[in-house]
């Protein structure tokens, strides 16, 4: 999974350099033995973000203005989809953060907890992410304008090690999803359209999906 993750983002045409990012020595020697470029990092990080802000700070960053983070649990991620979330930021200096959404496509997954979903203002940035299914759907209507928000973020540099210094909101402590600190805290995220499916591993159920997929 990890390899497919590595492989497909190494082959977006906007991201000058891809490294697999972990405090584990495992995963640190699976990553080597197919050839992917791996920092260790401080195993006291709380989130994923955390650890990406570590790597940003090395000299091996010097220059990066945009930095993603991918997590390793998403085999389905299309390179064409990175390219257009780094390109959210051009001619757009204000513009700190940014993440993909797509539709959401089935019942199941809107009243899944593990999907998270999104609801935007009329200029594509976040109002809202939840575990909970959002918006309210009244009876008769369909899933149109029903959002998933698929979990890759972008950020300028600096509102990386800011983000990681801003105090963990009340919103993000009760839904568990760390965006929700940056919108607590004032500020927009602008959301990016994904390409195709993308579905991550967050269960058993989650992979047989997956590889299912893969191998059709």
């Amino acid at each position: 999974m990890l390899q497919h993750v590595y492989e497909r983002a190494a082959r977006a045409r906007r991201l000058a350099a891809v490294w697999v990012a972990t405090d584990d020595r495992r995963i640190f020697d699976l990553a080597t033995g197919f050839g992917a470029r791996v920092l260790m990092t401080s195993p006291d990080h709380v989130c994923g973000s955390d650890r990406v802000a570590e790597v940003a700070a090395r000299p091996e960053a010097d220059g990066m203005e945009i930095i993603v983070n991918i997590q390793g649990d998403q085999p389905l991620i299309d390179p064409e989809a990175l390219d257009r979330l780094v390109e959210a930021f051009d001619g757009e200096p204000d513009l700190q953060m940014a993440t993909l959404f797509e539709p959401l496509r089935t019942m199941e997954d809107l009243l899944d907890p593990n999907v998270a979903k999104v609801v935007m203002d009329v200029g594509g940035n976040a109002l809202y992410f939840s575990r909970s299914p959002i918006p309210y759907r009244r009876p008769g209507h369909n899933l149109s304008g029903c959002w998933k928000h698929v979990g890759v973020y972008a950020f300028r540099k600096d509102f990386l090690f800011d983000f990681t210094q801003m105090p963990r909101g009340s919103l993000e402590a009760m839904e568990s999803l760390e965006q929700l600190r940056v919108l607590e805290a004032g500020h927009r995220i602008r959301l990016v359209p994904s390409a195709g499916v993308s579905l991550s591993v967050e269960t058993p159920a989650d992979l047989e999906r997956i590889q299912a997929i893969m191998t059709s």
